[in-house]
């Protein structure tokens, strides 16, 4: 299996170094909007700053990883068929999806240190559960895009069906990036990490034992 899942994920980023538009569109998406955020409103509290950070990378998630099975042929589809297990795949592209959703998140928390000012008070807290909250994002995105494939007008049906999933789980990182803000007890943010742990490992779970039966499909 660690053979064809290597190949897998050098494959989505070939595609992705072939179609640069994509990912440059992904990087001013992510300057823009927090340069828009900047003229707006300069002076932003700790409440606000965590709130409208989170939302930017929610929609920035959303664009990034929407294209994973939306964006894929039949022809392209029925060569993946005959070549790897669905199993392969699924984990291929959510390797890739967290990584990038990781990397975004870096240079968004990047750019709005840099224009808007960053208020953290526990930084490698922070990050750490916004790696997590990222690779939340990742698993439930990428499962809602191979279910949004299989329907019409799957890139209006993916934002609806993310909603009672993407709600609580944006929720609680917003709440554990808080307290990492507020340099709260380390111990109520490690609790919140475990949550958001158990919950992406619910997430990847749940769509590694369906896939395969949606991809028959």
């Amino acid at each position: 299996m660690k053979g064809p899942l290597l190949q897998l994920i050098k494959k989505e980023l070939v595609l992705e170094w072939r179609q640069r538009y994509a990912i440059n569109g992904i990087l001013l998406q992510v300057l823009s909007s927090v340069f828009v955020v900047y003229l707006a409103v300069k002076g932003l509290n700790q409440n606000t700053w965590n709130g409208v950070f989170w939302v930017v990378m929610l929609f920035i998630s959303i664009n990034a990883i929407a294209k994973s099975f939306i964006g894929e042929s039949k022809g392209r589809n029925l060569y993946y068929h005959m070549l790897v297990q669905p199993q392969q795949l699924l984990l291929a592209k959510f390797l890739y999806n967290a990584v990038l959703n990781i990397f975004l998140a870096i240079l968004c928390l990047a750019t709005f240190t840099l224009l808007i000012g960053n208020p953290i008070q526990s930084l490698w807290l922070y990050i750490v559960i916004s790696i997590l909250g990222c690779t939340g994002f990742a698993a439930t995105f990428t499962m809602l895009s191979a279910i949004s494939s299989k329907a019409g007008n799957s890139n209006l049906l993916m934002p609806v069906l993310s909603l009672p999933i993407i709600i609580p789980l944006l929720l609680i990182i917003m709440k554990a990036t808080k307290r990492a803000m507020d340099g709260l007890d380390e111990s109520l943010i490690y609790k919140d990490a475990g949550i958001l742990f158990v919950f992406n490992i619910l997430i990847i779970a749940l769509a590694y034992i369906l896939f395969p039966s949606l991809w028959k499909e």
